[in-house]
């Protein structure tokens, strides 16, 4: 069946193309500790209660033995942490385990889109050449002015991006010596990832994001990336519109699962 340029093929996701891209998002944004119960990549991070960062990861559609015994051990692995029990469900997640979830009323949250787009030098022909900071804490105190973030989550972000393993830019746009916009560049291979792209709320809407987005995705193009990718929350109409004017598309989504309130204490 042809690939439509979506990830998607007569209607149905191709796996192989999901499977690439979450793994390039584990690369990317990694977690504290990472271990397997069978296909299933259970991901935890004490110093950041990011869903993204503390979350069962289903990676193979015909891995749904055992679900009672598994969700259990995930219940109480969670619960160490002091976190309820997620599951981040994409395309590669069991059809049966969906129906189990739904039966035990296991609540949907936050639907995410995974958008890619051709990295191309007619793209970033006139952005502007911004070397990337090399200093972290300039950057991270940047990204919690602008996301309004509690200032406890800066040890657990400097942990997570430390431990990125591609190469990461880290990006700043500054007006009259304040942050305005940061973004995030990870150049894993021909794949270039965006994260952490905000713009300050007085500032939206004027274009900034847009420079830093494309000043980002510059560096990485003349690093050697050909396709630059994302994730972007369902219900952000603005940034998805800025990302569908730089020709980005859709590939998949994904959604996280929680247990009822009294199956989480």
């Amino acid at each position: 069946m042809p690939d439509d340029g979506t990830g998607v093929m007569n209607g149905a996701h191709d796996l192989a193309i999901v499977r690439r891209f979450e793994a390039a998002g584990f690369r990317a944004w990694p977690a504290t500790t990472v271990h397997y119960d069978g296909a299933w990549a259970v991901r935890l991070t004490g110093g950041h209660p990011a869903r993204r960062l503390n979350s069962i990861n289903p990676l193979d559609p015909g891995d749904d033995a055992n679900l009672t015994e598994r969700i259990a051990r995930a219940i109480r692995k969670f619960g160490a942490y002091g976190r309820p029990a997620t599951f981040r469900m994409s395309p590669l997640a069991p059809t049966r385990l969906v129906s189990h979830l739904d039966t035990l009323g296991w609540s949907r949250h936050s639907e995410s889109l995974v958008m890619r787009a051709p990295l191309d030098d007619t793209l970033v022909a006139d952005a502007m050449h911004q070397i990337p900071l090399k200093d972290m804490g300039r950057f991270i105190g940047a990204a919690i002015a602008i996301g309004s973030l509690d200032p406890a989550l800066r040890p657990g972000l400097s942990e997570v991006i430390s431990s990125i393993t591609p190469s990461a830019g880290l990006f700043v746009s500054e007006n009259d010596g304040q942050p305005i916009s940061t973004a995030i560049c990870v150049r894993d291979g021909e794949l270039a990832g965006l994260f952490e792209v905000a713009t300050t709320a007085s500032k939206r809407g004027r274009g900034n994001g847009r420079r830093t987005v494309l000043s980002a995705l510059k560096w990485a193009r003349a690093g050697g990336a050909r396709t630059a990718w994302l994730q972007v929350e369902a219900d952000n109409g603005p940034a998805i519109g800025l990302y569908r004017s730089l020709g980005f598309t859709e590939i998949y989504s994904y959604h996280y699962r929680q247990p009822p309130p009294e199956d989480v204490a």
